[in-house]
This record gives structure tokens, C-alpha cells and sequence, in this order.
């Protein structure tokens, strides 16, 4: 990231971790989970457990301690006037190229492979969104087949 952001001339640019999950409809986001804890901490479980995810990631990656973050959704779908969860990623990078972010580093925690969806939300339309604002632009992978992720998901299945 700081290459390309020295390339554009923008190399003391402020770095932006933008984590990406998928959105839901705020009436599910607001259903989900257990009654007793609805609404704790933050406005909603789905939120709340995507953050957790977010945060985990944060405390695991020395390279990302201090930088700046937050946490969007994408791959709205259904009928204009139901509310879902927001901001949509393309609106939160207007926002943050207005803020004077230099570059993101887009984060899908909410998928576990790059399939059709991530690709074209995020290797597409977010791409996109960065080049017309002049913001650098890099993704992390999904999980996918990782030996790390399969050898998770094999113990998780044996201890059950």
C-alpha cells in the first residue's frame, strides 16, 4: 500500500482498514440473536459479532495497530424502501476520500471465499470507487482454501 501510495505522490497519506461484510435488512440485523442480549454494545448482534471479527483481526496485525478503521457492508439487495444495514461500501469511501484518506485496505471478513459476489462488489464496483476518488486501493483475500482455514475447519468438526 505505501508503494502505491508513494507512486501517486500521496506517501504520507493516512491508510484507512475498511472491514466489508455482507448487508443485511435491518429488520433481520435488529431479530438476530437471543432476546437478552439484543442491542448490547452496539445497534445489533450482526453488527456486533462482525465488529468482534474486526477487531480480533486488528489485535493479530502489528502493521494495522493505530491506523484508522471501520466496518461496511455491501451487496445490498431487495426493494429500495426497506432499510438495510449502512453505509454501503462505495458511500463510506466517498466519505472517507472527502475525510483526506490516501488509501484503503478493503477487508472481507463476512465471506470465506472470493466468489462472484466479493469479486464484482468489491475487485470491481470498490475498485472503481477508489480510482475515480484517487484513493490506492488493495484487498485482502477470503480464507478460500487456505491450509490454515481447512486445517481449522477439519479440528472444528472432530471436536463436535
Amino acid at each position: 500500500m505505501r508503494a502505491q501510495l508513494a507512486e501517486a505522490g500521496k506517501e504520507d497519506g493516512a491508510i484507512k482498514i475498511v472491514f466489508v461484510t455482507h448487508s443485511i435488512p435491518m429488520s433481520d440485523a435488529e431479530a438476530a440473536g437471543p432476546e437478552g442480549i439484543r442491542g448490547e454494545g452496539y445497534e445489533n448482534l450482526y453488527t456486533r459479532q462482525h465488529q468482534a471479527v474486526a477487531n480480533g483481526i486488528l489485535s493479530q496485525v502489528e502493521e494495522a495497530q493505530g491506523l484508522e478503521h471501520s466496518l461496511v457492508y455491501q451487496s445490498r439487495s431487495g426493494a429500495p424502501h426497506v432499510p438495510w444495514l449502512e453505509p454501503d461500501i462505495n458511500d463510506a469511501l466517498e466519505e472517507d476520500a472527502a475525510a483526506g484518506i490516501a488509501g484503503v485496505v478493503v477487508v472481507p471478513i463476512g465471506f470465506i471465499s472470493d466468489h462472484m459476489e466479493v469479486m464484482w462488489d468489491l475487485d470491481t464496483e470498490a475498485k472503481d470507487t477508489c480510482a475515480e476518488l484517487g484513493l490506492a486501493f488493495d484487498r485482502v483475500a477470503t480464507p478460500g482454501t487456505h491450509p490454515g482455514f481447512i486445517s481449522g475447519l477439519v479440528d472444528l468438526v472432530e471436536e463436535r
